[in-house]
This record gives structure tokens, sequence and C-alpha cells, in this order.
């Protein structure tokens, strides 16, 4: 069964801005904890269809999975999928105008494939709650001090 978290944060900042923030790959490492580096494999702006590379650090080690945008709407939504041996990771990220700036909404969806996976099911639950919130404040946080 897949594990599914989603945090919403309102942040000082026009929606367009956050979605530069969110569409700029690199720059994922800024805000997303366990992010080492995210790239896209390909030139020119990001489409739907394009390759991506995640290199992240859990558990002490240093992992890869690789991944592909799967929707793209320019100031609103940026959705990709990861994919490795052990998980298939979607990751849903969108942004909204709100009365004084924007609202963003960061979905994860997590489904394990192997059976050590899915065992460790309740703890991966438990920290993909704190991960989502801390990336979703992490983002904040850049963005404001950005416009300060």
């Amino acid at each position: 069964m897949p594990i599914r978290y989603q945090h919403t944060e309102a942040i000082a900042t026009t929606p367009e801005r956050a979605f530069s923030v969110i569409d700029d790959l690199p720059a994922t490492a800024q805000w997303l904890p366990p992010c080492v580096s995210l790239t896209k494999l390909g030139e020119g702006p990001n489409a739907v269809g394009d390759r991506l590379r995640y290199v992240f650090r859990q558990g002490g080690a240093q992992n890869e999975m690789e991944g592909e945008i799967l929707d793209r709407v320019p100031g609103e939504r940026l959705h990709y999928k990861y994919s490795d041996a052990a998980f298939d990771v979607w990751v849903d990220l969108r942004v909204a105008a709100a009365e004084g700036g924007t609202m963003s909404t960061h979905a994860i969806t997590i489904a394990p494939k192997t059976f050590l996976g899915k065992l460790m099911s309740p703890l991966i639950r438990l920290g993909l709650g704190k991960q989502t919130r801390d990336a979703a404040s992490n983002l904040r946080k850049l963005l404001e001090a950005e416009a300060a």
C-alpha cells in the first residue's frame, strides 16, 4: 500500500517566484533535506517527459533514483516520479495565489516494491511527514529571505 503525505504552507512571495525556485531543479538541494543533487538529463527548459537523476543521502548512505517529469504547468505545478529497485516515489509540488502571497502544497507518495520496503512502511510514514514539512518550511524561508 502506498504511503502518502501532503503539507500546505503559506509563503510571502508570488506563485511565479515560488514556481521558479521549484522548477530550478539544481536548487532543490537548498531546500529538500535529503537531496544532494537533482539534475535533468538533457538540455532546454523543463518539460513533460524529461528524465531526471536524483541523488540523496538517507541513513548515512548516498543513493540515486532515476526520474521523469510527469506534469509541468508553469506558475502552478511540477509533478515528477522517481524509481529505483526498492521504491517508486511521486512528488507533486503546487503553488497558488493566496492572500498575502502563495500557498505551496507538497504531496509525496511512496510505493514500496520490496518485502523489506513494505515492512519498513510504518517508519517511512513517520519520517515522510517530518521530511515534507521541513522541505516546505525550508522553501518558505529561502523564498522569504530572497524577498527581504
